[in-house]
């Protein structure tokens, strides 16, 4: 089969959630099939897809301009795409190269199927058109903002938040329905996408981890000490963060002075990197996050905002980590509070859970593997990757009488 897939915000490296995902799935699919990934990104140095990567037939790879994260040019983009009421996730992208190389590619080459992979590249699909074309949807974008609309407090960013979520509802709606088929991530997020079209066009693609990658380490825990690990800069883990060094970690040192907490990940915005102390430790990027799982006693994923799933809970049990989360944190996961995970909502409560836990090794090894065979025994990224397989067959079959 010859799949076109197409990707906003780059593939290369895979160093977040999203990437991660798609890579393991197109690693596994490659082997296959033949694939031609076309994607679209801010330019930047040392760019691995220039150099072409060995698991593709043909990348078509489009750097842009775009205005440096967090500076003042990208605030005043944003907000003239808001002021137009557009979804600034979308439209940041929607460079005149970017449908000119994306058309050139089309008109020089032919694909049995077309993936969009996240809703991004939604206005460049040729809907309803041969080849088929499915949305592989990694979350429910516009619960993202409407959610952090709700924790935020910033009265900007509030605003900004639910002009973003009413927008990217319109556009999510829109490309739901126009898909051949949608992928969800979790059962919850098929059921949302069930507003909208009938469920023979919604599938689940369950989350993965790479189980020979992600083992438990031979090196010793440093006791009394907590990790989270994730891209800084993404909303949820900014404000996840912040959220357990001001609500949470301050009940867990009355209890345990000597409690030290790391934050794991790149790009922490000034916010995050003005809470580094003595007892919060804040890395910034990292070439590997293993050693830091390896040594951590707890994993904590303190979410009050997001959707889909969280791959870094994959990966923390694959390693088998005890994990504390918020029931938002694990939402869509396959876990079970007490047996594999445990789930703690209210600051007071997260904070007891952590504690209990770093007072009982073995409870923390029970838990560490009960996490690990979860995972091993039903998630790894070859199953993950047959069933996407399955589903691509049986879109393509139901698209040939077209």
């Amino acid at each position: 089969m010859k799949i076109l897939w197409v990707k906003a915000g780059g593939l290369l490296p895979p160093d977040m959630g999203g990437k991660i995902r798609s890579f393991q799935i197109l690693k596994q699919l490659a082997r296959r099939h033949e694939i031609t990934l076309f994607t679209f990104y801010a330019q930047h140095p040392d760019d691995q897809h220039l150099r072409g990567n060995g698991i593709f037939s043909n990348i078509v790879p489009v750097p842009l301009p775009l205005p440096p994260r967090r500076s003042i040019g990208e605030y005043l983009r944003s907000a003239r795409i808001m002021a137009a009421g557009r979804p600034v996730t979308i439209d940041k992208f929607l460079y005149p190269e970017v449908r000119r190389r994306y058309a050139e590619l089309l008109g020089s080459s032919t694909f049995d199927v077309i993936v969009c992979d996240f809703l991004v590249p939604g206005s460049l699909m040729h809907w309803k058109t041969p080849p088929p074309t499915i949305l592989f949807t990694h979350n429910v974008e516009a619960q993202v903002w409407e959610r952090h609309y709700k924790v935020t407090s910033n009265p900007f960013m509030k605003t900004a938040c639910w002009l973003e979520s009413r927008a990217l509802a319109g556009a999510e709606r829109r490309y739901v329905e126009l898909a051949d088929h949608v992928l969800a991530v979790s059962e919850n997020d098929r059921a949302f996408f069930l507003q909208y079209v009938d469920p023979s066009r919604v599938s689940v693609i369950p989350t993965g981890v790479d189980t020979e990658y992600f083992q438990p380490s031979s090196e010793a825990e440093q006791p009394d000490t907590m990790a989270f690990t994730g891209t800084m800069d993404w909303m949820p883990n900014e404000d996840g963060v912040a959220y357990f060094v001001d609500k949470i970690f301050p009940l867990i040192r009355r209890e345990i002075p000597d409690a030290a907490f790391w934050a794991v990940g790149r790009r922490p915005p000034r916010r995050i990197q003005a809470m580094a102390s003595g007892s919060v430790i804040v890395t910034g990027a990292v070439d590997d996050i293993r050693p830091y799982l390896g040594k951590a006693a707890v994993c904590v994923v303190p979410l009050r905002s997001g959707s889909g799933t969280r791959i870094k809970i994959f990966e923390a049990m694959a390693m088998g980590k005890p994990i504390i989360s918020t029931t938002m944190g694990a939402e869509g996961l396959p876990v079970s509070h007490g047996e594999n995970i445990i789930l703690a909502d209210d600051p007071a409560d997260f904070a007891h859970q952590v504690v209990q836990l770093l007072r009982d090794p073995l409870r923390r090894a029970q838990l560490g593997r009960a996490a690990r065979r979860l995972v091993e025994e039903n998630y790894g990224w070859p199953s993950v990757a047959a069933h996407f397989d399955q589903i691509m067959h049986a879109v393509l079959k139901n698209a040939a009488p077209g």
